[in-house]
């Protein structure tokens, strides 16, 4: 009993040590283009996997965002 309480303990503290992306707000993915359409890129060639992840939502959103305002169209005030 033992044994599986250690492996049990071994095997959760090894799920955390996965490796963490950091998160990138839509204003930086504005800010910056090249990576802005990495990001795309590689949502687009892993879209099972990375298509919800929030990089790649923030990247899309950012390249709606900047599309848009080059051919002038403006976001409508949120309705509260």
């Amino acid at each position: 009993m033992k044994k599986f309480a250690v492996l049990t303990v071994i095997a959760i503290a090894l799920v955390g040590c996965g490796e963490k992306e950091t998160v990138q707000s839509v204003d930086w993915y504005k800010e910056h283009a090249a990576e802005r359409k990495e990001m795309i890129a590689k949502c687009k060639d892993n879209a099972g996997e990375l298509e919800g992840s929030p990089n790649c939502v923030n990247a899309q959103q950012a390249d709606n965002q900047s599309v848009n305002a080059r051919r002038g169209w403006v976001q409508p005030n949120s309705i509260k």
